[in-house]
């Protein structure tokens, strides 16, 4: 087996090799006063709760018969599925006990704007479809979804960068416990409107995939119209690799992620495909792939390793699987500190519900487990030879049942290579697996709400109020004196509309009025130490200070002390500050230096010591330059040695 390269080692030749190919689906919470299909408010989340209510999931036969993969594998985990409602963010729509409400018409609207500025297509009808989903993420089992446009582009990575569709749905649950057969969700996020955005695999490394998530996240949120902060967006990172499938990255919360996960499912896929190979060379295929199930409790009643003992002890049972002509399989690395072993590990403990970890062992590993003697009862009952492979899993009866039989799937479908499935984004850049990939089975028309027309009235309406996109703002700021990277980060600002307000009603030097407004304003709203703020108080301000030759300097120090003063009158505030302006404060600001212990230190170093004393006993409102020109004014008299 080939060495796995480091992410910090790999290029875009590497890539190119591997012939990585990966896309986007996007999924960006809409800024609305009321939920998708009912009238319900959106609120804050909120861990309080009234009740709760016991389901369980069955899957549907599809339009065409059929059931989808991913919907019977849920059904074999046999979960319980607890849900947690607040009556002030639930009711019967949600719970499937009545009807939808029609269409959330300023959802609606917020997702057309968003499909017009990916340069998409857009449909004349809405259709409602249903989407099951039976991990329980959604009571009904199905969620409500539709697409808006298709056939859209965005500009990335020095070219254009496809987007497939745009659909707009409903959210789902937040899952806040999975346990064994049991998982629990709260509903206060269920029904929230969303937009799912879905590129074109056109992106080629890792760092390629990032960008272009940056790039849609600023460009739903230039229309101002959508919700941040955690959970409000998450993004599903699809994988594959020239001979490979395609792998989707579920839920992965944060962009700068996502360079070292798509590395990892890169190198993943490449280590499973050699793994095929492997098995090719030894004569293995789908025709003579042969394995044996055993139970092996009463031979391991004495055990001493200790999660089988447990299992035992508790009532459990010990199964085996022996895989022939697998040795050594199980060892290959696959991920960083991971093995082709994991693999297994990771299907017994979603489908078979095994989730105390280790939940199986093998003949291969290196680790201690087994005592050999025990080992040799295992190959002597299983039949186990030299170049097979036993594995061994423990637990409830029934699970362990499961857990063999999935044991088996998973070391058949190593024959393939890389397989379709959704894996789960974990915090040390690789993934686990989650469930088997959805397939179109479990799409099916919504039978509950008509057609909806897309009418060239809304349409114009909408096309009026297009914001203008990250890459138009960033060439108007650098139009009015921004240079281009101080105009990008103003581009994607939420507070840029505070930055167009007050630019063109003020006198100040726009580049400098930007900095304070990214570096100062925007930490002092999000650390809440402006409270009260408001763009015509700030406004009214920066004119207050301009007529009274005040420097931006002072602006972030005056901003605190209006905002946290209770008066609602800049004139009022500015008024009643003393500020370095005449002969008389300067010669206080020289006393107020004299009463300082003046530290030992290199005289620059004592130059900036001081002047930020100077500018703390202003509590900010001295500009730092008219500091330390007081600054050099006292040490130019009063230390003229040292």
């Amino acid at each position: 087996m080939s060495k796995m390269k480091k992410f910090e080692e790999a290029d875009a030749d590497d890539y190119a090799a591997l012939g990585l190919k990966s896309g986007l689906e996007i999924h960006q919470q809409l800024l609305t006063d009321k939920k998708l299909f009912c009238r319900c408010p959106v609120r804050e989340y909120t861990d309080e709760y009234d009740a709760e209510i016991l389901r369980h999931m069955r899957p549907t036969l599809s339009e065409l018969g059929e059931y989808d993969g991913t919907a019977l594998m849920e059904f074999k985990t046999r979960k319980d599925i607890i849900y947690r409602i607040d009556d002030q963010t639930v009711c019967t729509y949600e719970m499937d006990d009545t009807p939808p409400f029609e269409l959330n018409r300023q959802a609606l609207d917020i997702a057309l704007e968003i499909t017009m500025l990916l340069n998409c297509k857009l449909v004349s009808e809405v259709h409602i479809a249903r989407k099951q989903y039976l991990d329980g993420s959604i009571p009904t089992g199905f969620q409500r979804t539709t697409i808006l446009g298709v056939d859209g582009s965005i500009p990335a990575c020095g070219r254009d960068i496809g987007i497939i569709q745009l659909g707009l749905e409903e959210d789902a649950c937040r899952e806040i416990r999975d346990r064994g057969h049991t998982r629990t969700y709260r509903t206060d996020r269920l029904g929230i409107p969303l937009v799912e955005s879905v590129t074109r695999p056109d992106m080629k490394t890792p760092r390629e995939v990032a960008e272009v998530a940056q790039r849609l996240r600023w460009l739903v949120r230039a229309t101002g119209k959508v919700r941040t902060g955690i959970g409000a967006a998450r993004q599903d990172v699809n994988v594959s690799i020239e001979g490979g499938r395609r792998v989707e990255i579920k839920g992965v919360p944060r962009i700068p992620m996502i360079p070292l996960l798509v590395h990892n499912e890169a190198y993943r896929q490449k280590a499973l495909l050699e793994i095929a190979e492997e098995l090719k060379r030894r004569g293995i295929t789908g025709k003579t792939f042969s394995c044996s199930k055993h139970r092996i409790t009463d031979i391991l009643k004495n055990t001493q390793y200790s999660p089988a003992a447990k299992s035992i002890a508790g009532g459990g049972e010990i199964g085996a699987v022996v895989i022939k002509g697998y040795r050594d399989i199980l060892p290959v690395k696959t991920q960083p500190e991971t093995t082709f072993a994991r693999e297994i590990s990771d299907r017994v403990r979603v489908i078979a519900c095994l989730d105390q970890l280790p939940n199986i062992t093998h003949s291969d590993t290196g680790g201690e487990t087994f005592s050999s003697a025990e080992w040799k009862r295992i190959k002597n009952k299983t039949g186990c030879a030299e170049k097979d492979v036993a594995v061994v899993v423990w637990g409830d009866s029934t699970d362990v049942e499961t857990a063999v039989n999935e044991i088996e799937i998973r070391a058949r479908e190593s024959l393939t290579g890389v397989i379709n499935e959704t894996r789960q984004a974990l915090p040390d850049g690789t993934t686990g697996f989650e469930r088997i990939l959805p397939g179109p089975d479990r799409m099916y028309p919504d039978t509950d709400l008509p057609p909806l027309a897309i009418t060239e009235e809304r349409i114009e309406r909408i096309r009026e109020i297009l914001p203008p996109t990250p890459d138009q703002l960033e060439q108007e700021y650098i139009k009015i004196g921004l240079r281009p990277g101080l105009a990008r980060r103003m581009s994607i600002s939420n507070n840029r509309q505070i930055f167009d307000f007050v630019s063109s009603t003020v006198n100040s030097h726009n580049e400098e009025l930007a900095f304070i407004i990214l570096d100062r304003i925007t930490p002092a709203l999000q650390e809440g130490r402006l409270s009260g703020f408001s763009r015509e108080r700030f406004r009214k301000t920066l004119l207050e200070m301009d007529r009274h030759k005040i420097p931006l300097d002072a602006l972030t120090g005056l901003l605190e002390k209006l905002f946290s003063s209770g008066e609602t009158d800049p004139v009022a505030v500015i008024s009643k500050i003393q500020l370095l302006g005449d002969k008389k404060e300067e010669d206080r600001a020289l006393d107020y230096l004299k009463s300082l212990e003046i530290p030992d230190i290199d005289r620059d170093k004592l130059k900036d010591h001081l002047t930020g004393s100077l500018v703390s006993h202003y509590g900010g409102m001295v500009p730092g330059k008219r500091a330390g020109e007081i600054v050099e004014q006292f040490m130019a008299k009063e230390l003229k040695t040292g």
